[in-house]
């Protein structure tokens, strides 16, 4: 016997055997149960759920002439005979992604004209049927809505909102889900014993996850690997679909944990090497958090669908880490994923958010390193004398017109050798409060920072400078202090980009009031300057417009125009 993919070789051939979709075949069993059955069904749902197998089973037991009861079919009598061996008359099957055309359907109306030669019902099973055109919908409509009693439609879709409400109106309409990942590893692990296959859970927990709820999709995966005569263990499934497993990212994770930049680094060139795109290695790790951190409460680890082994090694992580810091790094994760098509370099734009992700801990001072961990590297770093003092350091993205909110945050101590240490602090609040303070003590210790001594400091650099345009914009220039930040309002966007680009100005402000990372905004505003005037660029005129004009200034050319016979330029 020629050999039969398993797919088709494990086909549900009963309502009871139908995986994951009870919901459906529950209903239809009692309305067989009850001889109520419609003229016209809808079945939607993902590709690979079973909506085709319903239809085949619903239509052979329609049929069926010596029933084991109401919805089960004997398997044996002629009708089931004959359906087994696709040679039944009495049900048709057309796919509609093939046959879409008004003809198409013409064809089937004049089909349904004849009774059942052999039978109670003729049964048509309709697949795909959203590809159907607006015409051959229409053509359809009426033998849909009133079919002779021995004919039902069986309609079948994976793209239910393409269905034209005429055609729901008319239908029983059943929607199929995606079948849940135990599920399929149930049914993996039967067919895997049937077949003599020996196998892994955890193999077969990545065959499900692959398939992502699709029945059909997890039996040609087995069957591609089976094929290749390994056993379905968790290495061969993994090396044969080359997918990034979940060690590598309890393995990132660790790294994180650590602040280990270098092991992170590696990690994910090796990960690059191995082929896979570095944003479906961000987004991996996302998920890898979020499964993380469902599973540091007992109520939410029904939502990760894994083995029970798989789930353990999760809570064991978990219990290491800090709400803050998966929420943090899931954040982290989001934006590098939103921000990835616009990124020139993705393998820097994926280490960037790595990097980011192993400074959370330092940033919030969040314990989320093992104890045992900490102490050796405590042992390791220098000793500090209590009475040293430390200053955090503030660092100012994108900030809002609010000046004591700020995007982000950062802090680090001032001195690099002095590692693992920060002041504690309970809030974000508190953390931005704490660092102005410091910032303020740190400016006292210089030259205090107020508007005259920035005028003078402004004025003794433009005396400095040779170019031209670049002194006209700092002339024209208004200064204010607002909070801990100033604001340098130009009339122009030339005047804007002008002094942005003088880069030492603004590092000579930062050095003399002694605060490194000063907020300096530039802002365009033109109505504080109100004697400035702005030189409207001359409007370049056509061809067509020139002519216009002249004919205004001077109507007698219009005149010789008309009498030389001659076109105006219409360019």
């Amino acid at each position: 016997m020629s050999y039969i993919v398993s797919a088709r070789k494990y086909r549900p051939q009963q309502f009871d055997e139908v995986l994951g979709q009870s919901h459906v075949s529950s209903t239809l069993q009692k309305a067989l149960d009850s001889d109520q059955i419609a003229h016209a069904f809808l079945f939607c749902g993902p590709r690979g759920v079973g909506k085709t197998s319903c239809a085949r089973i619903m239509a052979k037991v329609l049929n069926c002439q010596n029933k084991i009861n109401a919805h089960t079919a004997c398997n044996s009598c002629s009708s089931c005979k004959s359906f087994n061996d696709n040679a039944s008359f009495n049900i048709i099957e057309l796919d509609a992604a093939s046959n879409n055309s008004v003809e198409n359907i013409r064809t089937l109306i004049e089909q349904v004209r004849f009774q059942p030669q052999q039978g109670e019902y003729k049964i048509f099973i309709i697949d795909e049927v959203h590809m159907l055109s607006t015409s051959a919908f229409n053509a359809f409509l009426k033998t849909l809505e009133e079919p002779p009693s021995y004919a039902i439609f069986i309609l079948a879709t994976t793209e239910k909102h393409k269905i034209i409400p005429t055609i729901l109106s008319r239908c029983q309409v059943f929607d199929f889900k995606r079948i849940q990942t135990s599920d399929m590893v149930t049914q993996l692990k039967i067919i895997a014993e049937q077949e003599n296959k020996s196998y892994e859970i955890e193999g077969l927990q990545i065959i499900a996850e692959k398939a992502d709820g699709a029945m059909r999709d997890a039996l040609s995966i087995f069957d591609r690997i089976a094929s290749s005569g390994e056993s379905i263990t968790y290495k061969a499934v993994v090396q044969n679909l080359n997918i990034l497993d979940y060690e590598v990212f309890f393995n990132v994770v660790d790294s994180l944990m650590l602040e280990d930049i270098s092991s992170i680094l590696l990690q994910f060139n090796d990960i690059i090497r191995r082929g896979f795109d570095p944003d479906h290695f961000i987004n991996g790790l996302a998920g890898h958090c979020r499964n993380l951190l469902v599973s540091k409460e007992k109520s939410t680890l029904s939502l990760i669908d894994l083995s029970d082994q798989l789930k353990q090694k999760y809570i064991d992580q978990a219990s290491l880490l800090n709400t803050d810091f998966l929420l943090t790094a899931m954040n982290i994760a989001n934006q590098c994923d939103i921000n990835f098509p616009k990124a020139k370099n993705k393998n820097l734009h994926a280490e960037i958010a790595l990097c980011k992700m192993a400074k959370i801990n330092r940033a919030f001072n969040v314990k989320s390193i093992p104890e045992e961990t900490r102490k050796e590297e405590l042992k390791s770093s220098p000793k500090l004398d209590k009475s040293e003092s430390y200053t955090a350091k503030l660092t100012i993205e994108n900030k809002v017109e609010e000046p004591e909110k700020f995007k982000s945050v950062s802090i680090s101590n001032t001195t690099k050798e002095k590692r693992r240490i920060l002041p504690k602090i309970n809030s974000l609040e508190a953390l931005v409060k704490q660092v102005a303070e410091e910032e303020a003590l740190k400016a006292s210790q210089g030259e205090p920072m107020t508007p005259g001594n920035l005028k003078k400091l402004w004025e003794e650099y433009l005396e400095n400078i040779e170019s031209q345009a670049t002194a006209t914009s700092l002339k024209n220039t208004i200064l204010e202090f607002e909070g801990i930040g100033i604001k340098a309002f130009v009339p122009t966007q030339i005047a804007r980009e002008t002094i942005l680009q003088e880069s030492k100005l603004i590092e000579k402000i930062r050095a003399n009031f002694n605060i490194e990372d000063l907020p300096i905004e530039v802002i365009v505003d033109i109505h504080k300057f109100p004697d400035f005037k702005v030189v409207e660029k001359p409007k370049i005129m056509s061809p067509r417009e020139k002519f216009e004009k002249l004919v205004e200034v001077n109507p007698l050319i219009a005149n010789l125009i008309k009498r030389l016979d001659l076109t105006p330029d219409n360019e």
